[in-house]
């Protein structure tokens, strides 16, 4: 049987082949001619025709904030991108989901996979699989802290191989970040962008880090006169709305801490924070994180990755992942 590790994320989907390591990474998208319902387009094919598309087609993201909310189209993408790296084999896939998610929310996976025809299921929370995709030694005796910071979603937790001690998933992520460029590059230049280059900014030149001197033309529409325009726009100019969700990311994550027994507390004064998620490519986070919890923080060569390389080790291993599986 193919054994499968599946971040079936609120942007990216990536999928973990044990014996050939990550072998996707595409957009959570497909698009959709309105008046059939038929499926156009899946993958990154259907992301770039977001705000391009005609008046008949809509571009459609299943996945909203960690939980589907479309299975049709979930179930459809997820059959989508298996054939590209399946060929007629039985699947067994470990599906990474928030901390806390719910029964009703698996059982939304469960339908999707089983539309897709994968065999078998399971459910690891996605604070172990940041743990294990960095390495990290888990035991029942030394409880770790790990945070991911996803696009639709953050999930934090304090655990060890005995259980989850306190943990938290909340809907705040980078997609909130890009909603909130949208609103502040419109309001400082008066130049209305899409979604994409709103994206595509925080991606290049968004920061943590204060004074932080990058910067990229952005292509838009002006307010006033409906033209295209373009403008330079740097790091500065996209701080706060990118440090506004930090911070209240950190703000729960300071509540969460908070409420540890002492012994577990001073673990992790020792140990640190663990990070991963798309948000944590953002020049400075790391140091950002680290002086505002006073901890020391660790991150992963490829934060986006790390839940997904966490979900392929586990899956290979039937004694850990018997450990930590949701039930």
């Amino acid at each position: 049987m193919l054994k499968l590790a599946i971040d079936f994320g609120t942007s990216v989907t990536k999928i973990y082949r044990i014996g050939s390591g990550i072998v996707l990474a595409e957009a959570t998208c497909v698009t959709v001619q309105k008046d059939t319902g038929e499926i156009r387009a899946f993958g990154n094919e259907a992301k770039r025709l977001l705000g391009k598309t005609a008046e008949l087609t809509d571009v459609s993201f299943p996945v909203f904030e960690g939980e589907i909310v479309n299975e049709r189209h979930a179930g459809a993408l997820l059959e989508y991108f298996l054939g590209k790296i399946v060929r007629r084999a039985s699947v067994e896939a470990l599906f990474c989901v928030p901390c806390a998610c719910t029964v009703q929310s698996r059982e939304k996976y469960y339908r999707v996979a089983k539309a897709a025809g994968i065999s078998r299921v399971t459910f690891v929370e996605t604070p172990y699989l940041v743990a294990i995709g960095q390495d990290v030694p888990l035991s029942e005796s030394n409880p770790v802290f790990a945070l991911d910071i996803g696009a639709g979603k953050t999930s934090a937790a304090t655990f060890s191989l005995d259980g989850i001690i306190a943990g938290f998933t909340m809907n705040v992520g980078g997609n909130n970040m890009d909603i909130h460029i949208i609103d502040h590059i419109a309001d400082t230049y008066n130049l209305k962008i899409g979604s994409l280059t709103s994206e595509k900014l925080k991606n290049t030149v968004g920061s943590l880090i204060e004074h932080d001197n990058q910067s990229m033309i952005v292509n838009g529409r002006d307010v006033a006169t409906g033209k295209p325009r373009s403008v330079s726009v740097s790091s500065g100019d996209v701080l706060f709305p990118v440090r506004v969700y930090i911070d209240k990311i950190i703000e729960y994550t300071e509540m969460l801490l908070q409420k540890l027994p002492a012994e577990v507390s001073a673990t992790m004064c020792k140990n640190g924070v663990f990070l991963s998620g798309g948000v944590c490519n953002l020049a400075g986070i790391a140091d950002y994180v680290a002086e505002k919890l006073q901890m020391e923080t660790h991150l992963s060569g490829d934060p986006q990755m790390a839940v997904v390389l966490g979900g392929g080790r586990a899956v290979g291993n039937q004694a850990l992942l018997k450990k930590i599986k949701l039930q």
